[in-house]
């Protein structure tokens, strides 16, 4: 067996995070580790489950996505943050470029093909 590679989805929506979960639970060798509801959250739970990638929400109650990344990263700087929302690429905050976070996908793109091929690249 391979090694499983440990996710962590941080989003304010309890919906979301169970199509992601479902999503993550598709690829094979992935497992959801943690979840959490706030970008304050988010941080906490990577120190404490150190998961490889972060599905990260741009939009989130307390810190956004984008300053939740740089917290994260700061703690766990091995972890492959990758932004999520409904905005267009091309509407991100302009701040979003520079957090750390390795890529963006719409929410409507998240797929278990989109996933495997962030960790291929």
């Amino acid at each position: 067996m391979g090694r499983v590679v440990d996710v962590l989805i941080v989003d304010d929506q309890p919906p979301f995070r169970t199509v992601a979960r479902t999503v993550v639970g598709l690829v094979g060798g992935w497992r959801v580790t943690a979840e959490a509801g706030t970008g304050e959250d988010a941080v906490a739970e990577a120190a404490r489950s150190h998961p490889e990638v972060v599905l990260m929400d741009i939009h989130l109650p307390g810190i956004n996505g984008i300053e939740a990344t740089r917290r994260l990263l700061a703690v766990e700087p091995g972890a492959t943050v990758v932004l999520m929302s409904t905005y267009a690429a091309a509407d991100l905050p302009s701040d979003a470029a520079g957090c750390g976070a390795v890529a963006y996908l719409h929410k409507e793109d998240l797929t278990p093909a989109a996933l495997r091929a962030l960790r291929a690249s």
